[in-house]
C-alpha cells in the first residue's frame, strides 16, 4: 500500500510539472503577442498579478465555503508575486493552487457524503448573508460540515418553494417533497465535485486554461485565450442548420447554458413553451440516459443531443422566475436560409418597412459573397417595391460581428465619404470611407438600439446619427468600441488568443468606448438598469476621444426638435411605456436593495422566493400585449412563400413577436412625423 501510494504521488508530480511547464511556454507566447500586438499592452507588474490573483480565487470559490482561511493564505503568498513568475518563466506556483484545490474538492465531497445519511433540522436559528461584494475567506476547517449543511438546506428549501406558489399545499406535503429535493440537491453538488475532479484532462489543464484566460482579461474583457476543445464545438454545433432542436444557446455569466434564440418554425418554437434567457438543467434522449447540466461535461451533453440515434431529447428548463418544467422536442432538419436578415411591411397610419439585423455575419472564409450588408440591400430592393414611406432597422440585442459589413452598409446610406477612424496602438489615425457614390434608400430611416447592441452595432448606429441620416431610438448601447482578432500562438494553430488591436472612433472624434451610443430618442427598457454593459467590466478600455482629421457634411437636423417632443408627448402617454418604467422602479428597488440576513425556515425561504411574482406577472403582461400596427410579408415574400409551410411558420412566428413591440409601433409614428416636419 505504501509503494501504490508512492507511486502515486510521483505520477501526480511529474503531471504537475508538464502541467506547469506548459503553461509557461503558454503564457510566454501570449505575453509576447500581447505586448507586441495589443491595442494598449500593460506591464507585467504587481496590479497584473493582484488582478490575476483574486479573479482566480473567486472563480475557483465564489460562495467562500471551498477554501478555508489557511488554505487561502497558503495560496495568498502569490498574491504579489505572479508576474515575478511569468517574466522568471516559473509556473509551478500552480502546482499549489492545484494541490490545494483538489484536497479541498475531496473534503467538499466528504462533507456531501455525510450529509446524505443525516437528516436536517429546518427548526434553527441558521440564518444566510447576501451581497453583491464577495465575502472574506474566513472558513473555519471546524466549521466546513456547518457552513454545508446550512447550504443544503437553503437549497433544498429554495427547491421545494419553486414547486408551487401555494405555500399551505407545499407545507402539507413537505415531508415528501423534503427527500426528493435533498437528494436532488446533494446528487447535483456531488456530481459537480465529481465531474472536476474526475475531469478527463485533469483539474491541472483545467486551472491552467482558467488561469490563462484570466491573465488574457487582465489586458481588456474582450482578449481571450481559448483552444479547440469542447466547449468550442459544443457551442457551434447548437447554431448548425441539419438536425436540430430549433435553439440556439449560450453560456450565461454563471456558465449555465441558457437559451440564446428560439429559431422560429422549430421543434423548441412550435412547442411554445421556451424563452430567451431560460436555463437548460437537465438534457435526457427518454432511454435512461439523462445528465444535468450543472454537473455533465459539455462533451457528454453535446454526444447526447447530437448522436443519430437520439431523435427525442427532453429538455428540463427553468424560466426566469424559478419554474422548472420538462419539455419533449423531436429534432428536425433545418432548412437553412440565404440570409439572417428578415423583412416586413408595418402600418399604421402610413407604410414602412421593418428589417431586423441579428447580429453582423459575413462570410470568413470566403467561399461565398454572402454578408449582412449585401442581405439587407435585398431587402430593400423588395421593400421600396411596396412603395414604403419609411424604414426602420432594427438592432436590438444585435451583439456586433463583421466591421467590414458595418461599414459597407453604412455605405449603402449615406452616399460618399468617411465612417469611422480607426487606431492602433501607435495612435496611428485610419479613415474607414465609403468610396461608393449613391444609396440603396433615400428615405426616412429610424434605428432601433439596446443596451445589448455592440460593437459593429455601434459602429454603424454612430455612422448613421454622426450624419444625422437616422434618428436612434431605444436606450444606451452596451459601450464597446475595439476591435478583436482571432491570432494563433504558433503555426500547430491549437491554441488562440482573440486580440484586442484597435479602438474604433466616431467620424466627430468621439468614441462609444464606456459612453455607447446615446438614442436621440431615449425609451424605457425592461430590465436596461441592470444590463452588464461595458462599464462593469474591471478591465474595460477608457472612454476617450482625438482629434479626428475626417472631414464630412452631415444630412441636415433642424426638424428633430419637433420629432422628438412629438414623441415625447405620446410616450409619456402610452401606457405600455408606463408599465415599463414602473415596472423598472420595482426592478431597481429589489436589485439594488441590500438584503437582510435570511432565516433559514421553510417560510421564510418561500416568501423571499416569491417576492417577485408579482412583478413577474406585471413583466410577462408587458412583453404579451399587442401594438396596432399591422404587420405582414412583403410582396415578394409573400409569393414566394405561399407554398413553403416552414417559412409560413417563421413568418408566424417573427409577426407575433413584432406585435408585442411598442418600439416597432412608436419608430412608425416618428417615421410619420419625420414625413410631416422633416420635408
Amino acid at each position: 500500500m505504501r509503494k501504490f501510494s508512492f507511486i502515486f504521488f510521483l505520477t501526480t508530480f511529474s503531471l504537475l510539472g508538464q502541467n506547469s511547464a506548459k503553461t509557461c511556454e503558454l503564457l510566454s507566447k501570449i505575453n509576447t503577442l500581447i505586448q507586441h500586438k495589443h491595442y494598449h499592452p500593460k506591464p507585467v507588474d504587481d496590479s497584473l498579478s493582484v488582478f490575476v490573483f483574486d479573479t482566480f480565487m473567486d472563480d475557483l470559490d465564489a460562495n467562500r465555503n471551498l477554501f478555508t482561511k489557511t488554505e487561502y493564505e497558503k495560496l495568498r503568498k502569490h498574491r504579489l508575486l505572479l508576474d515575478n513568475y511569468i517574466l522568471q518563466n516559473n509556473c509551478s506556483f500552480l502546482n499549489d493552487f492545484v494541490s490545494i484545490y483538489q484536497f479541498a474538492l475531496e473534503r467538499k465531497k466528504k462533507t456531501l457524503e455525510k450529509i446524505q445519511n443525516e437528516l436536517l433540522d429546518y427548526e434553527t436559528n441558521d440564518t444566510v448573508k447576501f451581497s453583491k461584494k464577495n465575502f472574506p475567506f474566513d472558513l473555519v476547517a471546524t466549521d466546513v460540515d456547518k457552513v454545508w449543511m446550512k447550504r443544503i438546506k437553503y437549497d433544498v428549501l429554495e427547491d421545494i418553494s419553486k414547486l408551487s406558489s401555494n405555500l399551505d399545499s407545499l407545507t402539507q406535503h413537505f415531508s415528501k417533497l423534503e427527500k426528493i429535493s435533498k437528494l436532488k440537491i446533494l446528487d447535483t453538488n456531488l456530481c459537480k465535485v465529481n465531474s472536476i475532479l474526475d475531469s478527463k484532462k485533469g483539474i491541472g489543464y483545467d486551472l491552467q486554461n482558467d488561469f490563462l484566460n484570466i491573465f488574457c482579461i487582465y489586458f481588456d474583457p474582450h482578449t481571450n485565450y481559448f483552444s479547440l476543445d469542447a466547449k468550442t464545438s459544443f457551442m457551434s454545433g447548437l447554431t448548425t442548420s441539419g438536425l436540430s432542436l430549433g435553439l440556439n444557446v449560450s453560456l450565461n455569466e454563471k456558465e449555465e447554458i441558457a437559451v440564446d434564440e428560439i429559431v422560429p418554425g422549430g421543434p423548441a418554437a412550435r412547442t411554445d413553451m421556451f424563452e430567451k434567457g431560460d436555463v437548460i438543467l437537465k438534457v435526457s434522449n427518454k432511454k435512461g440516459e439523462d445528465y444535468l447540466v450543472s454537473c455533465a461535461s459539455l462533451e457528454k451533453i453535446g454526444e447526447l443531443i447530437y448522436s443519430d440515434s437520439n431523435e427525442v431529447i427532453e429538455l428540463t428548463i427553468q424560466k426566469k422566475n424559478g419554474t422548472i418544467i420538462a419539455v419533449l422536442l423531436k429534432k428536425q432538419v433545418m432548412k437553412a436560409t440565404s440570409n439572417a436578415v428578415s423583412s416586413f411591411i408595418v402600418e399604421k397610419e402610413i407604410k414602412v418597412g421593418y428589417i431586423n439585423i441579428p447580429n453582423f455575419y459575413s462570410d470568413f472564409d470566403g467561399f461565398s459573397e454572402q454578408g449582412c450588408a449585401d442581405d439587407v440591400a435585398k431587402e430593400i430592393i423588395k421593400l421600396k417595391q411596396d412603395n414604403i414611406q419609411g424604414l426602420v432597422i432594427d438592432l436590438q440585442d444585435n451583439g456586433g460581428g463583421s466591421m467590414e459589413e458595418a461599414l459597407k452598409l453604412a455605405g449603402m446610406f449615406i452616399d460618399y465619404g468617411p465612417v469611422s477612424v480607426l487606431v492602433n496602438s501607435k495612435k496611428k489615425q485610419t479613415i474607414l470611407k465609403d468610396y461608393i457614390h449613391g444609396s440603396v434608400y433615400y428615405g426616412p430611416i429610424v434605428i432601433l438600439i439596446n443596451g445589448n447592441s455592440a460593437s459593429a452595432s455601434e459602429f454603424f448606429t454612430a455612422t448613421m446619427q454622426d450624419y444625422n441620416r437616422a434618428i436612434i431610438v431605444g436606450s444606451k448601447s452596451l459601450g464597446k468600441a475595439s476591435m478583436q482578432s482571432i491570432l494563433p500562438l504558433d503555426e500547430n494553430k491549437q491554441d488562440f488568443v482573440k486580440l484586442t488591436v484597435e479602438k474604433f472612433y466616431r467620424i466627430t472624434g468621439d468614441s462609444n468606448q464606456i459612453k455607447g451610443v446615446i438614442p436621440d430618442i431615449a425609451l424605457p427598457v425592461l430590465y436596461d438598469s441592470i444590463v452588464p454593459r461595458e462599464i462593469s467590466f474591471k478591465t474595460a478600455l477608457k472612454y476617450d476621444t482625438i482629434n479626428s482629421k475626417a472631414s464630412f457634411t452631415p444630412f441636415r437636423k433642424d426638424y428633430y426638435p419637433a420629432i422628438i417632443e412629438h414623441s415625447h408627448s405620446r410616450t409619456a402617454n402610452d401606457t405600455r411605456f408606463i408599465e415599463i418604467i414602473l415596472a423598472n422602479q420595482e426592478i431597481d428597488s429589489l436589485y439594488n436593495k441590500p438584503k437582510e440576513p435570511l432565516q433559514v425556515t421553510f417560510k421564510e425561504v418561500f416568501k423571499n422566493l416569491h417576492e417577485i411574482d408579482s412583478l413577474w406577472k406585471k413583466v410577462k403582461k408587458i412583453a404579451k400585449t399587442d401594438s396596432n400596427c399591422i404587420i405582414v410579408n412583403n410582396s415578394y415574400d409573400l409569393i414566394k412563400w405561399q407554398f413553403d409551410t416552414f417559412q409560413q411558420e417563421i413568418n408566424t412566428y417573427k409577426i407575433k413577436d413584432l406585435k408585442t413591440s411598442p418600439y416597432l409601433e412608436e419608430a412608425v409614428a416618428i417615421l410619420n412625423d419625420i414625413n410631416n416636419f422633416g420635408k
